[in-house]
């Protein structure tokens, strides 16, 4: 499953235009590598309690295969968010298809340009009341005496995410105590003084097997010679920079990172289930940085583009789709491959140019001088920097509530056709798959021996 947060469907058209545009064509013609799949449907976002979702929610959605409460994740609708214990309830937690995965005897890793404690990966392990609780002081500052596990040691030390054979992402402060600082010299956040890296080696030693941590591309590319059995790679003390403004000597890229973790999990001749996320889409927005938004989404489009070269479309099934909108535009007539970074060919009432992009809230509000919009142009806006004008005033962008796109390629691909729940995404991908509750595809084969 690969992930494209807040990749809505304005967000699909902009940078597949960008893609074709960076490539000396008009651009509208082009297409993004999953936009060939043979099938195209529809998901509702909406969580349980709100119209709009967030990404914590929503991840319960469509990796776990129920709608729950905004900020929440892997519980059911009974967990209202900040409760301190509600989430301990085994009655209350769901179980994501990664577990299912790992259940059927398969492997199952993440993938992400984020924290992998961050809300969207987090749907594959975690249980919790609060998206936010990624480490101990976290959980501490809301919650006095017993309460739930913070995300990083759920990660850890539980089921399923200590079993994961891949974790690949950013997030290295939510590990470490705040009394030291990590490999390129950010300190921790953890208030416990425990040191989850090295309590994730001691417990692959504990088991007798192979295992390596990574904190940079170079040790990654190495260690991808001759894989371990898990690996755990952080590459940030956070997220991971944007692509656009990374280090790309020491910060490896999306389809790298994908590459190497279907290579390892390729290894189980069962099978696997791997997610991946280009999280950093949804950041870009937030900021009304279209520029980045779009090229993100052109390194997701990448990673697939991997992904479908070394799998088999006729034992691999490859779904594609996002968690939520944003309200990013496209608007203006402006003539077939104009700059889809620019401004619209024509010019408001005012007689002031428009952008031919823009946002409905955001940092990007420009307050009027003098009685007049301010000229969008008067800046560069081909740097990846230029935050887009937006209509209302907001610190950060807010997601939309608009239906995204579902795209699949592999066994069973059509069942992905139509507009449906976002939370029967997991369902239907264990029926392809034959894993995890319910009816399977292989139970009605023919040929089946099941």
């Amino acid at each position: 499953m690969f992930l494209g947060d807040g990749m809505s469907v304005a967000t699909l058209t902009a940078a597949r235009t960008l893609l074709g545009q960076r490539r000396g064509q008009t651009g509208e013609e082009s297409r993004l590598s999953f936009e060939h799949f043979p099938t195209v449907g529809l998901s509702k976002t909406y969580c349980l309690d709100a119209q709009v979702a967030d990404s914590a929610c929503s991840a319960s959605a469509y990796l776990c295969g129920a709608k729950a409460n905004l900020g929440t994740i892997g519980v059911s609708g009974h967990v209202a968010r900040h409760h301190c214990t509600a989430a301990t309830d085994a009655a209350h937690q769901l179980a994501s298809i990664a577990s299912w995965a790992l259940d059927a005897d398969r492997d199952a890793g993440i993938v992400t340009t984020t924290r992998v404690t961050h809300a969207s990966p987090a749907g594959a392990y975690a249980h919790t009341a609060d998206r936010n609780w990624e480490s101990d002081g976290d959980v501490t500052a809301g919650c006095s005496g017993h309460a739930q596990l913070d995300i990083a040691q759920q990660l850890v030390h539980a089921r399923p995410g200590k079993d994961f054979k891949v974790i690949l992402g950013g997030g290295r402060r939510e590990f470490l105590p705040n009394t030291m600082t990590d490999e390129e010299g950010s300190r921790g956040r953890r208030y416990d003084g425990r040191n989850l890296i090295s309590e994730w080696l001691t417990e692959k030693d504990s088991r007798g097997v192979t295992h390596e941590y990574v904190w940079n591309r170079q040790q990654l590319m190495e260690v991808s010679e001759e894989l371990p059995e898990y690996l755990l790679g952080l590459f940030e003390p956070s997220h991971l920079q944007y692509h656009m403004e990374a280090n790309h000597t020491t910060e490896p890229t999306l389809a790298e990172l994908t590459e190497v973790a279907i290579k390892s999990l390729s290894r189980n001749k069962e099978g696997f289930f791997l997610f991946v996320e280009g999280g950093r889409i949804d950041h870009a927005h937030h900021e009304n940085l279209a520029h980045l938004a779009l090229d993100e989404t052109i390194e997701l489009s990448a990673a697939v583009e991997k992904a479908r070269e070394l799998l088999s479309e006729q034992d691999s099934l490859i779904v594609v789709t996002a968690d939520h909108a944003h309200v990013m535009s496209i608007s203006g007539y402006t003539q077939r491959g104009g700059d889809i970074l620019g401004p619209s060919d024509a010019l408001g009432d005012d007689g002031i140019p428009y952008m031919t992009l823009s946002y409905g809230n955001g940092p990007g509000y420009r307050e009027p001088r003098g009685g007049q919009r301010v000229d969008p142009t008067r800046q560069d806006y081909r740097g990846s920097e230029y935050v887009y004008p937006a209509a209302v005033p907001l610190d950060s962008e807010t997601h939309g509530g608009d239906d995204v796109a579902v795209f699949a390629w592999g066994p069973h691909h059509a069942l992905f056709s139509g507009l449906y729940e976002q939370s029967h995404i997991p369902h239907r991908m264990a029926y392809a798959a034959c894993i995890g509750p319910g009816k399977h595809a292989c139970q009605h084969s023919p040929h089946s021996t099941t």
